[in-house]
C-alpha cells in the first residue's frame, strides 16, 4: 500500500488522477522521476529562475577554480625547484588517476540519492587540494592532492551535468548544457587572466589560494538550487533495469550506439590532444619574441567561440538533431589540421583555432547530451559518461605520442597532416554509423 503522501510516492509509476486531470493527461508511466531528494518532480523545462542562475554560477565559478589546475602547475612545480622527471611525475598521477576514475566517478553518482551532494562533495576536495599544494609543497603531499584531484573531478563533472538535465528535463537538456558549456568558457578564460595577474603580481602559491578560495562561492551558488528541482536523469522503468541484464557494464558494453561513439570519441582526441601542443613548438620556432603572446591567443579564442555559441549549439540540437551538429565539429577537426599544416604566418595559426573554438562548441554539448539519449531510462547516465570519459582520456593520452614521433621523424607539416586523416576517419566514423539518438519526446 502506498502512502497518499506525495513525499513518499514510487518514483515510477502512473500518476494520480488529480495530478492526471490538472496536467490533462492519461494516467501512464512517466520516464522522469521525482527529485533526487523525494520531492515533487518539476514542471520539465521550466526549473525556478533562481535555481537555474544557481547552477549557471556554480558551472561558472567551478570553472574558475580548475583553470588553477592547468598550465599554472608547471610554473608552481618548476618555482619550487623540481626537476623535469618530478613534474612529469605527478602530472601522470593526476592523469592515471583521472583516467581510471571515470568510470567508478560516474557510477558514484548515479547511485547517489542527491546529485546537489555529489557536487558539494565533489567541489569541496577540488578546492581542498589547490590549498594542499600551496600550503605543503612537499613531494608526498603534493602527488596526493593531485590524485585527489583527479579523483574529485571525476565525479564533479557528470555530477554537473546531471544537475542540468535533471532540471529541465531531457526535451530541453541540449538548451541547458549549452548553457553550462558557455558559463564554463567564461570561467576558464576569467580564471586564467586573474590567477596570471595574481602570480605575476603576488606569489605563485597565491593562485592556488585563490583557487581554494573559490570553492565557497560555488558552494553558495549551489545552494539556489533546490532538491525539489532536479529529476532524475535516466531512472529505469518497471522492470527494464532487468531487461537489460543485472550488470552495469554488460548493459554498456552491449550498448551499440554508446560504443560507436565512444570509438568516435577515440579517434576525434586522438587527432585533437597533439594539435595545440605542436602549434605551440611551431609558433616559438617562427616568431619567439612573441609565442607566449600568440599561444595565449590560440587558448583564448577557442574559449570565447565556445562562450559564444555554445547555446546556440545546444538549441540547434533539439530542432536538428545530434548527428548533423557532432558532423560539424568533428568535420572542423581536419580542416583545421590541415590549415596548420600549410599556413605559414604565426597569426593566421592563431585565427585557425577558430575551427578549435567549433569542436570545443559542438562537443561540450553532444558528449552528456548524446550519453543521456542512449542511456535514457536505464539508470546509467552518469556510468556511461564515465566511459566515454574514459576513452577520450586514451585518445588523449596516446594523441600527444603520436604527435610527437610523428612530428621528430617526418617533420610537423607532416605531422599536423596525419593528425587531420586520424580527424578525418573520425567524421567518415560518425556519418556512416552513428545513428541519430535524438528521441520524440513522449512527455511534452
Amino acid at each position: 500500500m502506498i502512502p497518499n503522501r506525495p513525499l513518499e510516492r514510487r518514483a515510477i509509476g502512473p500518476r494520480d488522477a488529480g495530478r492526471a486531470e490538472m496536467r490533462g493527461r492519461s494516467s501512464r508511466p512517466s520516464p522522469r522521476r521525482d527529485s533526487s531528494a523525494g520531492g515533487p518532480t518539476p514542471e520539465p523545462g521550466a526549473p525556478p529562475k533562481a535555481a537555474a542562475k544557481g547552477l549557471d554560477a556554480f558551472t561558472f565559478f567551478i570553472a574558475n577554480l580548475q583553470t588553477g589546475f592547468g598550465p599554472f602547475l608547471a610554473v608552481y612545480f618548476t618555482q619550487q625547484k623540481w626537476t623535469q622527471s618530478d613534474i612529469g611525475l605527478a602530472l601522470t598521477v593526476g592523469g592515471l588517476v583521472s583516467l581510471l576514475g571515470q568510470v567508478p566517478g560516474g557510477a558514484f553518482v548515479d547511485a547517489s540519492r542527491s546529485k546537489r551532494f555529489a557536487a558539494a562533495f565533489s567541489a569541496f576536495w577540488v578546492g581542498a587540494s589547490a590549498v594542499m599544494l600551496a600550503a605543503f609543497p612537499s613531494y608526498l603531499v603534493v602527488l596526493l592532492a593531485m590524485a585527489i584531484h583527479s579523483a574529485a573531478s571525476c565525479v564533479l563533472t557528470p555530477a554537473i551535468a546531471a544537475i542540468g538535465i535533471g532540471m529541465v528535463g531531457h526535451a530541453k537538456a541540449g538548451a541547458r548544457l549549452g548553457r553550462n558549456a558557455s558559463f564554463s568558457a567564461i570561467g576558464n578564460a576569467l580564471g586564467a587572466a586573474s590567477m596570471g595577474a595574481i602570480g605575476y603580481y603576488l606569489t605563485n602559491d597565491a593562485v592556488f589560494y585563490f583557487a581554494g578560495a573559490l570553492v565557497i562561492p560555488a558552494l553558495f551558488a549551489l545552494s539556489f538550487i533546490p532538491a525539489r528541482a532536479i529529476g532524475e536523469v535516466s531512472q529505469p522503468e518497471a522492470g527494464l533495469g532487468d531487461a537489460e541484464g543485472g550488470s552495469s557494464m554488460k548493459a554498456l558494453l552491449t550498448n551499440k550506439a554508446l560504443l560507436c561513439f565512444a570509438a568516435c570519441m577515440v579517434l576525434f582526441f586522438l587527432a585533437n590532444a597533439a594539435m595545440m601542443p605542436l602549434v605551440g613548438s611551431v609558433l616559438t620556432m617562427r616568431a619567439s619574441e612573441t609565442a607566449t603572446a600568440l599561444v595565449a591567443a590560440c587558448i583564448m579564442i577557442p574559449q570565447a567561440v565556445l562562450a559564444l555559441t555554445a547555446p546556440l549549439a545546444g538549441r540547434l540540437a533539439q530542432v536538428w538533431g545530434r548527428k548533423p551538429l557532432l558532423l560539424i565539429g568533428f568535420a572542423a577537426l581536419p580542416i583545421r589540421g590541415l590549415l596548420f599544416a600549410y599556413v605559414d604566418n604565426p597569426y593566421w595559426l592563431v585565427a585557425v583555432q577558430v575551427f578549435d573554438g567549433v569542436s570545443a562548441s559542438v562537443l561540450g554539448v553532444m558528449v552528456p547530451l548524446i550519453v543521456s539519449d542512449v542511456t535514457r531510462r536505464t539508470g546509467r547516465f552518469n556510468l556511461a559518461l564515465g566511459a566515454v570519459g574514459t576513452a577520450m582520456g586514451l585518445g588523449a593520452a596516446l594523441s600527444t605520442s603520436l604527435g610527437g614521433y610523428m612530428a621528430d621523424r617526418l617533420g610537423s607539416q607532416s605531422a599536423f597532416l596525419g593528425l587531420a586523416i586520424v580527424g578525418a576517419l573520425g567524421t567518415v566514423l560518425v556519418a556512416l554509423l552513428m545513428p541519430e539518438t535524438r528521441q520524440a519526446d513522449r512527455t511534452a
